[in-house]
């Protein structure tokens, strides 16, 4: 049951990044086209941390990396 719990409160993070992208990619806008290059090196490395907190178990990593993937995603489609 905790399990589940933390589980949800994870995702219910995660779903919090798409507005947060939003209104940082809406507030910064003149950052966002200089930035291009870096934000899809960002992506990559948070994808990859979260699949390997998801390889080894680690719930914190795993949702931090995802976290910050889907925040710089939502960014870039601005």
């Amino acid at each position: 049951m905790q399990e589940i719990i933390k589980l949800l409160i994870g995702i219910l993070v995660l779903l919090m990044g798409f507005p947060i992208g939003s209104y940082l990619a809406n507030n910064t806008k003149e950052e966002l086209k200089a930035g291009q290059k870096w934000f899809k090196t960002i992506i990559t490395i948070s994808l990859v941390g979260g699949f390997i907190g998801l390889i080894i178990g680690n719930d914190v990593l795993l949702f931090s990396f995802f976290f910050i993937a889907i925040v710089v995603s939502r960014s870039l489609k601005r």
